[in-house]
C-alpha cells in the first residue's frame, strides 16, 4: 500500500501544529533567532577586522562571511532539531499513543516534518531578517534582492538537512543512533565531501571527473547552496572554492531550487517507506 494515500490535511495541520507550539514554548525559536542575529550582526561588521576595519564593507564580503558561516551552523540545528522526531516518540512510549488515534504514519511524518520545518524556518527569517534590515536599511536596492535571496537559500538548506535527520529518526532504534547518524551526516557533506571530491579531481587530472564536475557538486546540499548564492547581482566567484568553477548555464535559481526541493522530498519519501514497514 502506498504510505501516501490516505493523507488528511486536518490531521498533518493538527500534528504540525503541535509540534510549532512546543517549540515556540520551549523558546526553542527565540534562542536560534538569536544566534543568527547575533552572528549575522558580528560577520557584518566585523568580518573585515583582520584587515584593520570594521563596519558595512559591501554586501558581496558580507553575503561570503555569511554563506561559509550558515553551511557549519545550519545544518547542525537542523539536524538537531530532527533526529529524534520518530525516535525519540518512541523511545518515549508515545508513538502507539498517537497512532492509536485516527491518524496514519504518513500523517504523523508529514506533520511533525513541517511542524519543526516552521520553527526552523521562522528562526531562520526572524535572525537574518532582523539583521538584514540593520546591515542593508541604507544599501542600494540590489543589495537588498541579493540579501533576501541569501536568506531564501538558508531556508531551504536548513529544509534539507532537517528532512534528512528525519528520515535518520526513522531508520534509528534509538535516539543516540540517530544522534550518531545525525552528526555523520554533517561530517560527511559539510566537511569531507568536497576533500573527497578534491582530491578526487586531483588524483585523476580532471580528466575522469571534470565532466561530472557540476553533477557531483549538486550530490552536495551544501555545494547548492554555496551555488545559490554566488550567482547573484554581485560576483562573488573568486570567493569560494570549487563551487566557483561551476558552469553559469546551469546556476539558475529556479533549477538549483527544484534540485533543493528534491534533495527535501528523496529524505523525506525513504522516511515514509521505512516508516510504513
Amino acid at each position: 500500500m502506498n504510505p501516501l494515500s490516505c493523507v488528511h490535511m486536518a490531521q498533518i495541520r493538527a500534528i504540525a501544529g503541535k509540534e510549532f507550539r512546543d517549540r515556540i514554548r520551549n523558546r526553542w525559536v527565540l534562542a536560534v533567532s538569536i544566534v543568527f542575529a547575533a552572528f549575522a550582526l558580528a560577520t557584518a561588521y566585523f568580518g573585515a577586522a583582520a584587515q584593520g576595519s570594521v563596519g558595512f564593507q559591501g554586501i558581496e564580503p558580507m553575503i561570503a562571511s555569511l554563506v561559509s558561516l550558515t553551511i557549519y551552523l545550519l545544518p547542525l540545528i537542523a539536524l538537531i532539531l530532527g533526529f529524534d522526531a520518530l525516535v525519540g516518540e518512541r523511545e518515549r512510549g508515545t508513538l502507539n499513543l498517537l497512532l492509536a488515534y485516527p491518524i496514519s504514519r504518513a500523517e504523523l511524518l508529514i506533520g511533525k516534518y513541517l511542524g519543526l520545518a516552521g520553527a526552523l524556518t521562522c528562526a531562520t527569517l526572524a535572525g537574518f531578517g532582523l539583521a538584514g534590515v540593520a546591515i542593508v536599511a541604507r544599501a542600494p536596492s540590489a543589495d537588498w534582492y541579493q540579501y533576501a535571496g541569501f536568506v531564501v537559500s538558508a531556508v531551504l538548506l536548513g529544509w534539507v538537512f532537517l528532512s534528512l535527520a528525519v528520515s535518520a529518526s526513522a531508520f534509528c532504534a534509538s535516539r543516540t543512533s540517530a544522534s550518531g547518524i545525525a552528526i555523520a551526516l554533517w561530517f560527511f557533506f559539510v566537511l569531507v565531501y568536497d576533500l573527497l571530491l578534491l582530491g578526487a579531481l586531483v588524483v585523476t587530472g580532471g580528466a575522469v571527473l571534470g565532466p561530472l564536475f557540476p553533477l557531483l557538486l549538486m550530490l552536495n546540499p551544501a555545494d547548492i547552496f554555496r551555488i545559490l548564492n554566488i550567482f547573484g547581482p554581485g560576483d562573488l566567484h573568486t570567493m569560494f572554492g570549487l563551487v566557483s568553477v561551476f558552469p553559469a548555464a546551469l546556476a539558475q535559481p529556479v533549477f538549483l531550487g527544484l534540485v533543493m526541493l528534491a534533495w527535501i522530498a528523496a529524505p523525506l519519501g525513504l522516511a515514509a517507506w521505512r516508516f510504513n514497514r
